[in-house]
């Protein structure tokens, strides 16, 4: 009778555990995408770069979207923020097309994915000039010959290109830059969705079916808070703290989840008033809410 009377006081217990259990288990963290902070968001007086790389981390964000440097300065900056844990994420290099298809990028581009090796670095590539037209290209083209051989070493050296879309520029318009891709069709070559430029560039409506048609070449994503209905660079408007602005961020975030999009999130923060404190801690709560909200079925 002791027997049983323990044996269902033990089922009783199990039981309430297991209740207790499955009510503090914590909730989805959200998507799987690492969230990054371009350097735009935080390189603000009063910081030294060894703190704000160090309030990047303590922020939560998984790393960090640099600006173009020499090759040595690269490699040192990106091992500094592994040391934190952190990853550089992305750099942003320049090229410049030409009517007749021909492409000039920085001689020590080679130089700088070999001084990246190993360190999984996506090469942002915005290109200007007049580059012929996108609709035109045959992938005969020099600078579809020189993006291909940029790629090759890429792979090489684990790292992969991705067109930057910015406004003004040969590459401007991401329905441009995802034909672009096509085009060069290199594993390790691809683009960059920017939502501010994609705002400016006038593609808001169509976003979703811009990133349906991106899937394949997909390689990281850009988003800030915005407000809707804005074209050109009106940047004040086009770029704040992802807490703010009028367009639902969410469109992008579902929109990357349903086309199975897990690569690195980054966070444009170009111009933005304040310190980089206000800036960076707001838009971080802000992303787990987002990304919370935009993971659930």
């Amino acid at each position: 009778m002791c027997d049983g009377r323990l044996a269902v006081l033990a089922a009783l217990t199990l039981a309430l555990l297991a209740t207790a259990a499955q009510a503090e288990a914590p909730k989805p963290d959200g998507l799987p995408n690492p969230f990054y902070a371009m350097d735009t968001a935080f390189q603000r007086p009063g910081l030294t770069q060894a703190q704000q790389f160090e309030l990047v981390k303590e922020l939560g964000y998984a790393g960090i979207g640099w600006h173009d440097e020499a090759p040595e300065r690269a490699k040192a900056n990106a091992e500094a923020m592994e040391k934190l844990g952190l990853k550089m994420s992305a750099i942003y290099c320049a090229g410049k097309a030409t009517p007749q298809g021909e492409l000039t990028c920085s001689p020590k581009l080679p130089e700088l994915v070999a001084a990246l090796k190993g360190h999984g670095t996506i090469i942002w590539l915005h290109i200007g000039g007049q580059g012929p037209a996108f609709d035109a290209l045959t992938g005969q083209e020099p600078l579809v010959k020189t993006l291909r051989e940029l790629s090759d070493t890429a792979a090489a050296n684990g790292l992969r290109i991705a067109i930057y879309p910015h406004v003004g520029e040969w590459t401007a318009a991401f329905a441009n830059a995802v034909k672009l891709a096509k085009v060069v069709n290199h594993p390790q070559f691809g683009v960059s969705f920017n939502l501010c430029h994609a705002l400016a560039m006038g593609e808001e409506e169509a976003i979703p079916a811009l990133l349906d048609q991106a899937k394949a070449v997909l390689v990281t994503a850009t988003i800030c808070g915005a407000d809707a209905g804005v074209k050109g660079g009106d940047w004040g408007r086009l770029i704040q703290t992802l807490d703010k602005g009028t367009y639902d961020v969410g469109i992008v975030l579902r929109k990357l989840r349903q086309i199975g999009f897990t690569g690195p999130v980054g966070f444009q923060g170009y111009a933005i008033k304040g310190d980089a404190r206000s800036i960076l801690a707001p838009t971080m709560e802000a992303w787990r809410k987002l990304s919370a909200a935009a993971a659930q079925p």
